[in-house]
């Protein structure tokens, strides 16, 4: 039973997380999502109370660990406990590698792939109380390279080894860590207007019954990796 969890979201203000709070919350669990810019956070809060009161939005950037260390601290001091993490915090720039700046790479690596090492750093002693499950989202990007993907990529892939490796170290103490590699996801990344023409997407809600349905499989029950895809292909 999930009733009566509670869950971090990072990179929860839209897309991808906003979905995972949604259904999360309509199946009666405590959600705390971050984001970055406190307009966001706030926005997205008002629009998720609609779906239950149990919600918490928190200002904080994965590539800080004291600002995820604040994060977790507020959380169990507002619902007492923490049961899941889903670390969704991501970015991407599309770039050929001599054009990519170093700037653009170390952005990309420290929310892509640091980001995911320090929420779960920040995070990992509260879990080890719950027995609960960590979840990380890298992308189909994490196992198939293309054009202009260096940074992207090497992100990616890093999310996919972590998370297998974290699942290893953490088993010992009933932790689960499950890593979603997503295909198309209908969202505003990378700067993308939803419309119409997304309709053959994975639709955020997708991600959300995902998660979902992991979180209430049975225990003894490990999807330790999952390619999630769009059944048409690309149009």
């Amino acid at each position: 039973m999930i009733e009566n969890k509670v869950a971090y979201i990072t990179g929860g203000t839209k897309g991808i997380g906003f979905g995972i709070a949604k259904i999360l919350l309509e199946n009666g669990v405590s959600v705390a999502f971050s984001g970055r810019k406190r307009e966001d956070v706030m926005a997205a809060e008002k629009e998720l109370l609609q779906y239950s009161n149990q919600v918490l939005g928190i200002v904080s950037d994965v590539r800080s660990l004291e600002s995820e260390e604040e994060a977790i601290k507020y959380i169990v001091e507002k619902f007492g406990k923490l049961d899941f993490v889903i670390a969704n915090a991501g970015l991407a720039v599309f770039k050929p590698v001599d054009e990519l700046t170093s700037e653009e790479w170390n952005t990309m690596i420290e929310t892509n792939l640091t980001g995911v090492f320090y929420t779960l750093k920040a995070s990992v002693g509260e879990l080890k109380k719950t027995e609960g499950y960590y979840i990380t989202i890298s992308s189909l990007a994490g196992a198939n390279f293309f054009e202009n993907g260096t940074g992207y990529n090497a992100s990616k892939f890093g999310v996919v080894g972590f998370t297998q490796a974290a699942m290893i170290d953490l088993r010992k103490y009933n932790i689960k860590a499950t890593v979603i590699m997503p295909g198309s996801v209908a969202t505003n990344f990378n700067g993308n207007v939803v419309s119409e023409k997304d309709e053959w997407k994975i639709q955020p809600e997708d991600m959300g019954n995902l998660v979902l349905d992991i979180l209430k499989m049975n225990p003894r029950v490990l999807p330790s990796k999952i390619e999630f895809r769009a059944t048409k292909p690309a149009k």
